[in-house]
């Protein structure tokens, strides 16, 4: 009952600070609904930032990849810091010059329309079939084993994921389709405070559970008891090699970080450059502290329940509701509520604004004005949160676990897409023609290569393995990783292609003119007088915690 109270209240709380914050807001114009009217500060840009990317998906699958492999996993956390700052440092000002609200549109002024097309498209499907279905999936896991719904409602425990998702779908679509950026990057700020807080307090119990009540006996206890799971050199079979941090590793970082529309969007709605690079470094000091809360968790849980659980990706709903006392349970059911609902109302607005800018005035109505371009954006992100709720669910049926889901899956559409922004940002001669064949070529070559290539040689190897009368557990996962370059590997290997394909298409058939960017001069592009200092600063800690480890 006390959890209910506070879930309950705190979500409440929540939604009454959005709305007085966005009462005065003009949703109907183009920038009040996508960017906020753009008068964001530094600080309410961190927390959505951080909200964004920390939501259930990424605690619930980064935490049960903890389980299983240990610290090594926070790669995708720190080194996440870097590509933060890289974005601040050289991406925004470019992107801030043009005044631009997406992605896509840098990239209309770079080659032309319809290259901005694909690329939205390409967002489009990544958002509606690979992020929004993990997102409302492992939200709901997490819900489903927290409150232990299917015992609670005498439902079958796919019957209790069907309710959270779509539950948490339709309230999703209401605040973001409804609401514009603003209301999400308020209730955003409040959800980061309450999940830093939250998020830090499952690791102390946890500890706590472990050491008799005392936290630094248990990390003591955790420490010497688990040796292997903090090494941060991931082996061969691994998911995460540790050759793979060169290479596919901090291009998908960058990709995340520095070209996601649903990121981005977020930065900019600031109020000026300074303010969206200070909102980006502390979003960055901040994600060098997170694998506290998405990573030290899954450890706990393996002690704790010694490494028996029947899906890695209930270690974390299965830790909190184990060791969180019934108030703070609901106020932390409430806080990973508000960071679902986080990322889910942040893809939607990101989704809306593709759709409304780059696909319905150009090709459905060329003369739409900004209250239409908005309405029809809201529509479009109605549709795509009902497709993204109806195949969610079936997301329980990912082979290699949540979070390996993802990555795999989003590796095809960020290798050509970071390639066409970066050397769309740093050439002149480039013309359309090679960002064309690198959007399009460049996603069938990624998907030959993890879903006929890969399977073969694998196939193959364990095939020939069986032959040679090798039964190891450990000697057939080794095998099995050798038979085949790591997928982030692959992801660095296509995206140096991709590269050269559009260079040399740029010096065959090379741009008639040379691309100069038009400043429009509606954002104040003074940088951050402290940005690189504090980058340096960030990167020298990042690279310590590896030494450390």
């Amino acid at each position: 009952m006390l959890a209910a109270i506070s879930f309950i209240g705190f979500t409440l709380l929540v939604a009454v600070i959005a709305w007085y914050s966005t009462r005065t807001t003009n949703e109907k114009t183009a920038d009040g609904y996508y960017l906020g009217g753009r008068s964001l500060g530094a600080i309410t840009i961190a927390g959505s930032l951080l909200l964004t990317n920390l939501s259930a998906e990424q605690i619930v699958g980064l935490n049960g990849q903890a389980f299983t492999e240990g610290v090594l996993v926070m790669a995708w956390e720190t080194l996440a810091a870097i590509a933060i700052l890289f974005a601040a440092l050289f991406l925004l000002p470019k992107y801030m010059k043009s005044g631009i609200t997406t992605i896509p549109q840098f990239i209309a002024g770079r080659f032309d329309q319809q290259t901005n097309s694909i690329l939205s498209v390409l967002f489009l499907i990544a958002y509606g079939i690979v992020l929004l279905p993990t997102i409302l999936y492992s939200g709901s896991l997490a819900f489903s084993t927290i409150f232990d719904l299917p015992n609670l409602l005498n439902l079958s425990e796919n019957s209790g994921i069907w309710i959270c998702v779509w539950s948490i779908g339709i309230i999703g679509s209401i605040y973001a389709i409804f609401g514009g950026l603003k209301a999400v990057a308020v209730s955003d700020l409040v959800n980061a405070v309450g999940l830093l807080i939250g998020g830090i307090l499952i690791p102390i119990f946890g500890l706590m559970a472990i050491g008799d009540g005392s936290a630094s006996a248990g990390l003591s206890i955790l420490w010497e008891s688990n040796p292997e799971k903090f090494v941060a050199a991931g082996g061969v079979d691994s998911s995460i090699p540790v050759g793979t941090i060169f290479t596919g590793m901090m291009l998908a970082q960058v990709y995340y970080w520095g070209t996601n529309q649903s990121i981005l969007q977020r930065v900019f709605g600031a109020k000026n450059l300074k303010e969206g690079q200070k909102g980006m470094v502390i979003a960055a000091l901040v994600k060098f502290l997170i694998p506290v809360i998405v990573v030290l968790p899954g450890i706990i849980a393996w002690h704790l329940f010694d490494g028996d659980l029947a899906n890695a990706d209930l270690a974390y709903p299965t830790l909190v509701k184990t060791v969180l006392p019934g108030a703070f349970l609901g106020f932390f059911a409430a806080v990973l509520f508000g960071a679902i609902l986080s990322s889910f109302n942040s893809l939607l607005n990101s989704s809306a604004t593709l759709f409304g800018f780059d696909l319905y005035k150009p090709f459905f109505k060329q003369d739409a004005d900004e209250a239409q371009t908005v309405k029809a954006g809201k529509n479009f992100g109605l549709i795509l949160a009902i497709i993204s709720m109806c195949i969610a669910p079936f997301i329980a049926y990912a082979p290699d676990g949540l979070f390996s889901y993802i990555q795999v899956m989003l590796g095809s559409l960020s290798v050509p897409i970071l390639a066409v922004v970066l050397v769309g940002v740093y050439t002149k001669r480039v013309p359309a023609l090679g960002a064309k064949v690198v959007l399009i070529g460049g996603v069938i070559l990624y998907l030959i290569s993890q879903f006929v290539i890969s399977p073969y040689f694998v196939d193959q190897a364990l095939t020939e393995a069986a032959a040679n009368g090798i039964t190891d557990a450990k000697a057939l996962s080794i095998i099995k990783a050798k038979a085949y370059p790591h997928f982030l590997h692959v992801m660095g290997i296509l995206f140096v292609l991709n590269v050269i394909v559009m260079l040399v298409i740029g010096r065959i058939a090379p741009r008639a003119t040379p691309y100069e960017q038009v400043a429009t001069e509606q954002v104040d592009l003074t940088p951050w007088k402290y940005a690189v200092v504090s980058a340096i600063i960030i990167t020298i800690l990042v690279l310590s915690t590896y030494l450390i480890f």
